[in-house]
Formats: C-alpha cells, sequence, structure tokens
C-alpha cells in the first residue's frame, strides 16, 4: 500500500500530537499534508493493541502488534500500527473506466471526457465527479518528462521574463523584460533587460549574446512569441522572415518548442527564474543602462562562477569547453532594419512610416513584406523575393507620382522635353514644335506629343514636310498637320538644259535638213536628164552623204 505513511513518520506524527503540537504545525514540520495528519491523529485513539499477553483493546479500524517492551497495552494509542486505506463508496464514473481511460490516454481534459459520457452513454451524474475521476486516473499514471541533454554548441534556449522596475526621479515606474539565452551545454547566460519584445529589440538583444559567447551555437529553442514565430506548428512553423534572415547571418537554425510545453526549454526557464530571485527580487533601479551593467557584473560575478546543480560543475568552467564547438561569428553585425507587413493599396502604393512607395503593379491588392533602415526601403513579395528598392523618403512624400496634367515632370520642363523629342524628326518638326510652344505655352504639349507620335504611321521626311508647310501657313495645331499630311503630293516641274555636250545645237538640225533636201532635188533632176540619154544600167548610184 504506496499511500500508507512510513511506521516512523506516524509514530512521529503521534508522539507531536500528544506533546500538544497542533496539525498545523506537525504538518509544516514534517512535510506531511495537514489532512494526512489528521487522519493519523484522529486514528489514534480507535486502534487495537495486541501485546504478548493478548491484551486486546477494541478498535475496530486498526491492528497494532506490539510487545511488551514497546509499552503493551497502556500505551493510550497505537504504537507501532498500520493504518488501513480508507475505504469509500464507489465512484460513479466506475462503470466507464476503460471510456474515460482511452480518452485521457487521448489527451482529452475533464471537460471532453464529461461531454462524450453524456453524448454518447447517457451518464446523468455531474461533471465534478468526471473530474475528481480523471484527476485520480491521471495521478496513478502520470505523464513522464524526458530530460533533455545537449552535446557542445548544439543548442542556445531563449526566453522572456519579468524584469525589475525602473523608477526615475519624479517616481514614476516602468516595467522592463529580461531577455535570458542559455547554452543548454554548460548553462552559460547572456541577459539583458528591455523595455519592449518585439521582433527588433528581440534580434538585437540575441546578436548581444551571440556576440558575448562568441560564436553561435547550432539551434536556437524559442517558445512561440510573436517575435519569432508568425505561425505555431510543430511540423512545420511560420518563422518570422526577419528571424530566419537573423538565423541565415550566423548560420544557425530556428527549432521553436511545442506550445504551452515550457519543460521542452527547461534550462531556460529555470534560468529566468534564477535571475529573477538572485539578481532582481526587492531592486529598483533608476535607468535602463544601470539595470544592465547590474546585470553583467552579476553574471560574471555570480552566475558564472557558481556550481551548477545539476552538471555538478562550475559555469565559466564548463562553458570555457564549449566554447571551440560554437560557430564562428559572421564578419559583419546583422543589418539594423524594421520590417512589417504591407497591403499594397490601388494605387500600387505602400506606406512605410508615413511615406508611400511604388510596389509593382501585380501585387496591387496583396500582401507584401516591406523592410526599411535609415536609408532604403526594400518591398519583398510572399516568396521573400525583393520586388522594389527605394531611396528613404521624408513623411508625406511619394516614391513616385504625376504632375499636372498627368505628366511626370513640371509643365515647363514637359514642355521642353518633348520639343526635344520633335527635334529627332527632322529640323522643320523642331521648329514647328518651338512656334507650337510659344504660341499656345502648356497647351501645345500634347499636340506637340501627336505629331511625335505620326511616326508610327508616316515616315520622317512625310512629317517633316508637314511641319514645313505648317511653318509657311503659321498652323500650330495637331489637326493641322494632320490634314498636310492628307494631301496629295504636288507635281515637280524639271527645267530643260539649253547647253550641254551630248546636246547638238538646233541650227545644225536644221542645215542638215535643208541641205538634205537640195541633195535629193539636185539627184533627181540629173538622174531625170540620164535616164533620157544613157541607158539606166549606167547611171551611176545614189548617194547620200551626211556631215555635220
Amino acid at each position: 500500500m504506496s499511500n500508507v505513511l512510513k511506521l516512523s513518520l506516524q509514530e512521529a506524527i503521534r508522539s507531536l500530537h500528544e506533546k500538544g503540537w497542533g496539525q498545523r504545525r506537525i504538518s509544516r514540520e514534517l512535510g506531511v499534508h495537514r489532512r494526512t495528519v489528521k487522519l493519523y491523529v484522529d486514528a489514534g485513539s480507535k486502534c487495537t493493541i495486541v501485546t504478548a499477553s493478548s491484551a486486546v483493546t477494541a478498535g475496530p479500524k486498526c491492528t497494532n502488534i506490539s510487545t511488551a517492551g514497546s509499552g503493551g497495552a497502556d500505551g493510550a494509542c497505537c504504537r507501532t500500527g498500520v493504518l488501513e486505506p480508507k475505504s469509500g463508496r464507489q465512484s460513479v464514473c466506475e462503470p466507464f473506466r476503460a471510456v474515460v481511460e482511452s480518452k485521457v490516454e487521448d489527451g482529452l481534459s475533464a471537460q471532453c471526457v464529461y461531454q462524450d459520457l453524456v453524448s454518447e452513454h447517457g451518464f446523468k451524474d455531474s461533471y465534478e465527479s468526471v473530474k475528481r475521476y480523471v484527476r485520480k486516473l491521471k495521478a496513478k499514471d502520470p505523464a513522464r518528462v524526458w530530460r533533455i541533454e545537449c552535446n557542445p554548441g548544439e543548442e542556445a534556449q531563449v526566453d522572456f521574463g519579468l524584469g525589475a522596475p525602473i523608477v526615475d526621479e519624479q517616481g514614476k515606474r516602468t516595467r522592463t523584460w529580461v531577455l535570458r539565452v542559455v547554452l543548454s551545454h554548460s548553462r552559460k547566460g547572456y541577459s539583458e533587460a528591455v523595455l519592449r519584445q518585439d521582433t527588433e529589440t528581440f534580434l538585437r538583444v540575441l546578436e548581444n549574446a551571440i556576440r558575448s559567447f562568441g560564436g553561435a551555437p547550432l539551434t536556437l529553442n524559442v517558445d512561440n512569441l510573436k517575435a519569432a514565430v508568425t505561425k505555431a506548428d510543430w511540423y512545420d512553423p511560420e518563422i518570422n522572415p526577419k528571424l530566419a534572415e537573423f538565423c541565415r547571418h550566423y548560420g544557425m537554425s530556428v527549432l521553436p518548442c511545442r506550445p504551452y510545453t515550457p519543460q521542452h526549454k527547461g534550462k531556460v526557464e529555470r534560468g529566468v527564474a534564477y535571475v529573477k530571485e538572485n539578481a532582481l527580487k526587492g531592486r529598483a533601479f533608476r535607468s535602463l543602462r544601470e539595470l544592465n551593467e547590474h546585470l553583467r557584473h552579476w553574471e560574471a560575478t555570480v552566475a558564472d562562477k557558481r556550481i551548477h546543480g545539476t552538471t555538478r560543475q562550475q559555469v565559466a568552467a564548463c562553458f570555457e569547453k564549449e566554447r571551440p564547438h560554437l560557430l564562428p561569428l559572421a564578419e559583419s553585425l546583422f543589418p539594423c532594419f524594421t520590417e512589417a507587413q504591407r497591403s499594397v493599396g490601388r494605387d500600387s502604393f505602400v506606406e512605410v512610416a508615413k511615406a508611400y512607395y511604388e510596389a509593382p503593379p501585380e501585387l496591387i491588392g496583396r500582401k507584401v513584406w516591406v523592410r526599411w533602415d535609415t536609408r532604403c526601403v526594400r518591398i519583398f513579395n510572399e516568396r521573400m523575393e525583393q520586388v522594389a528598392l527605394h531611396t528613404r523618403l521624408e513623411p508625406g512624400r511619394f516614391s513616385r507620382s504625376l504632375g499636372a496634367g498627368g505628366w511626370s515632370t513640371p509643365v515647363r520642363d514637359t514642355c521642353k522635353h518633348w520639343v526635344s523629342q520633335a527635334s529627332v524628326l527632322g529640323e522643320h518638326c523642331r521648329q514647328w514644335a518651338q512656334a507650337a510652344a510659344d504660341a499656345r505655352g502648356p497647351e501645345a504639349i500634347r499636340a506637340i506629343m501627336g505629331v511625335c507620335r505620326l511616326i508610327k504611321t508616316h515616315s520622317a521626311t512625310t512629317v517633316n514636310a508637314a511641319c514645313a508647310k505648317a511653318l509657311q501657313n503659321g498652323s500650330h495645331s495637331y489637326k493641322g498637320i494632320k490634314a498636310l499630311l492628307g494631301q496629295k503630293t504636288e507635281q515637280v516641274h524639271f527645267g530643260f538644259a539649253e547647253n550641254h555636250p551630248l546636246i547638238r545645237n538646233l541650227g545644225i538640225y536644221s542645215d542638215f535638213i535643208t541641205q538634205n533636201q537640195t541633195q535629193n532635188n539636185n539627184q533627181t533632176h540629173d538622174s531625170s536628164n540620164q535616164h533620157s540619154q544613157t541607158p539606166r544600167s549606167e547611171a551611176a548610184p545614189l548617194r547620200t552623204a551626211w556631215q555635220p
């Protein structure tokens, strides 16, 4: 019967009660529950003592066996008795024992067990009876907590705890928090007080701890605070992107413990309690700097010099053995920036510190991550890929915006820009654009833009010619240029050359024709005379000779 006290404790309870001690005092002195003390005190007057002479004192509750030398039957109470277990009525849940045990093994609470008994088995009794029965079952079969011991450099456990208050000269009290980082192998600790538990503060203190150790552990065991874990999950937790980037910088990995299971990081849990009880209890400080100086001095002179209760070694000496196993420190500090999630508005801008920065238009209406410092602002998509980079702006400013008329530059600069664009098409286009700007002012900007875009459907020569005609006509409108482009091209008249080495004088052709006619006439006359005097066969052949 494991629920019966040892005989020595039973004897002590009765002896002290005989001396007049109260039950509360006996309980405090012997470390026994007050109800147990009362049980044995009340049972003292109802014991049966059996001596060597078989002298029996009636008492149905307790049977004690003694020898004559132990006081015999003269004792007023049982000297060496064994208390029988108290018998009570059977629990109303006993008929459902197997059902309740299976549900308790599955991790269901007493409330869930009661609800299932009512709905599935028609249980009619109260919830309190089920709660008492479940409590007894858990007491008989408590959940085991496994001890975890890590190799050197494998793990560091991190947790926040309430720090000592800061009291200023006016008596105003400010609450502080202490972040404790403990190396799981050597129990070497680092403590720093802060005013907030945000991600930026968490990373700065964590980096200070790693730098003070002279190296980084392989893994970080943290609970599911928002500064570290955005969504808790035992198998695939969502780590805060900034913490993940920090761990990549130092080559570490984050392994959050299961929610509501502080025993998964018991070393730092006890370490936080040690700081609160030993270093800060009953103290108040005038500034945060004074508090942190006290913590640094306490770590060096008290925490590191102690012989740890589990390792049985001095913390500082054990840490010197662990130091070579830590990961080497990064060459540079982790960049100091602030990070937050933003929604991209319909104008494709996100707001950071009251200034506005442009994101790609395909992200409109979606969530993005924004990181910023004193110099620049970086925008990341959901896959943590950088999609935009901007220079830090003053509050109320936009990274890019349109001006009057929807232009991206001031009106005068816009006008000069489009005049220069028109000059690319030709000199007449430049002259016409400048003339239109001088005559119409900002009103001519869109007309010049229209003329510049005519290059998509017309050649530069055609547009330049139309601008030349418009200059002659004094037209400064876009419609006028379009009308000139629609007209047919005029025929070009070429002049004939009067003198050229290849062209003979017309007088030469006149003399040639006259001479040729004269010769023909003479030959005709001579031929008729010879025909009358000489036979045709003897007549001379006709010849024509032309010499210019």
